[in-house]
């Protein structure tokens, strides 16, 4: 659990190394120039990607989903590997069952209701006040105002409005903001972690090693078409930010955001972010 213990400076500055991702990848895949944002351009398969380093434990390895592509079933697979994908000899078709069959990888499906795990019967945790600046997981906090996905005002408004109040879109909706993480534990091992729009999904696996490098596993699948990787920062959440989430607690409707006496880039950054 030490290992937590990282100065929010030093974490910052390996989180915007590693939110990229790797040159190895399915072969449907197309990555863009800086290598975060990953596009399967055919298919619904050979989708898999990785992050460019290993994550360091509490490092949560955030993409938000750009495109969709509507005639596929299924959607994006998120988990943590032990397989340095470099040590690949063929990328897998699939991240469920291919890789996962390959042993020390983890991967869950995204799906369009609720990710939740229950573990050793116990009950799911309640979400906690949307409205909390942090995210905490263990020992490590993280500013749950990156980790949230919105959608933008005017868009389906009638049935997202409700949605929009707590913060939150559909878990496989388009901006819709997923990363996974890896928490250690007193006996040595880890916990994995799926957060989906600043939600924590509880320990989706138990009893990872931590004594080899643990790289997240992107999976563009089926109606997921292209997914973007959104750095985070483990530092204080910016006074801008701060503003938004008090705006954004109290009023009734998005839109109302026009009424209001603010500068217009404020207006902005609370609509649209």
């Amino acid at each position: 659990q030490g290992q937590l213990k990282i100065a929010p400076a030093a974490m910052a500055a390996r989180c915007r190394l590693a939110a990229r991702f790797h040159h190895i990848h399915g072969a449907n895949i197309r990555l863009d120039a800086s290598h975060t944002q990953a596009t399967r351009v055919e298919s619904f398969a050979n989708g898999l990607c990785f992050s460019q380093e290993p994550l360091a434990p509490g490092q949560i390895f955030l993409v938000e989903i750009e495109e969709k592509e509507l005639g596929w079933c299924g959607h994006l697979r998120v988990g943590l590997t032990a397989h340095d994908p470099q040590s690949l000899e063929v990328v897998p078709e699939y991240s469920l069952p291919d890789l996962v069959n390959m042993g020390d990888t983890w991967v869950f499906a995204i799906t369009r209701s609720h990710n939740r795990v229950m573990v050793d019967g116990e009950e799911a945790q309640a979400r906690g006040r949307p409205w909390e600046p942090f995210l905490l997981i263990a020992r490590v906090r993280i500013p749950r105002d990156t980790l949230v996905g919105r959608s933008r005002p005017g868009h389906y408004s009638h049935i997202l409005d409700d949605l929009y109040k707590m913060n939150v879109l559909p878990a496989t909706a388009r901006r819709s903001r997923i990363g996974v993480l890896y928490a250690p534990q007193p006996d040595g091992t880890a916990d994995m972690h799926i957060v989906i729009n600043g939600e924590d999904m509880g320990p989706s696996a138990r009893g990872l090693p931590t004594t080899r490098p643990l790289y997240a596993v992107i999976d563009v699948f089926a109606s997921t078409k292209s997914v973007r990787v959104i750095p985070v920062d483990y530092g204080f959440p910016s006074l801008q930010t701060l503003c938004r989430l008090v705006i954004q607690k109290h009023i009734v409707h998005r839109l109302a955001i026009d009424g209001l006496d603010l500068p217009p880039l404020l207006k902005s950054f609370c609509q649209h972010e």
